[in-house]
């Protein structure tokens, strides 16, 4: 058994939700390790937020994948703590985010801007302009409000940062 051959086999697993992400560049992917003597893969994974449904499918998704490959005795972990952070996503799942048509988010979560109530300059993945506001604090998720575009009057989902 191998950790570098799982990992690349759950790089290609792919958020439920939006599909064009993988579950390394959104972040929710923690850690996997081996058990030696039982030979189990352990993959360690953290919800978006407590209570998300798309986790029950990644745990799907995750066996099956490893499955494919002929990992069978797998356990999936979901780990609380620490708390997933939109400071995990990483610089290529930003871009498949945009690409997609869901605004990343604009800010870090150590911004006290977000704390204060103002809304951060965000972006419209039609036409880039930051000429937008903010019609919904939700949006088609609850990680998600939903954004316009004053420029292209185009709706858009932007992923709030938490």
């Amino acid at each position: 058994m191998n950790i570098s051959e799982i990992k690349d086999i759950l790089a290609s697993v792919t958020d439920p939700e939006i599909p064009v992400i993988t579950i390394y560049d959104l972040g929710i992917l923690r850690n996997v390790e081996i058990e030696e003597s039982t030979q189990k893969v352990v993959v360690y994974i953290t919800p978006t937020y407590t209570g998300c449904p798309a986790m029950d499918m990644i745990t799907v998704q995750i066996k099956a994948a490893l499955q494919d490959y002929g990992y069978n005795n797998v356990e999936v972990i979901s780990l609380l703590e620490p708390t997933w952070t939109t400071d995990w996503i990483s610089e290529l799942g930003r871009q498949q985010l945009m690409e997609y048509g869901i605004s990343p988010p604009a800010e870090k979560t150590t911004d006290p801007s977000f704390l204060k109530g103002e809304a951060p300059s965000v972006q419209c993945p039609q036409c880039k302009s930051f000429d937008t506001e903010m019609i919904s604090r939700f949006g088609s998720t609850a990680c998600k409000s939903l954004y316009k575009c004053k420029s292209c009057l185009e709706p858009f989902d932007y992923f709030k940062c938490h």
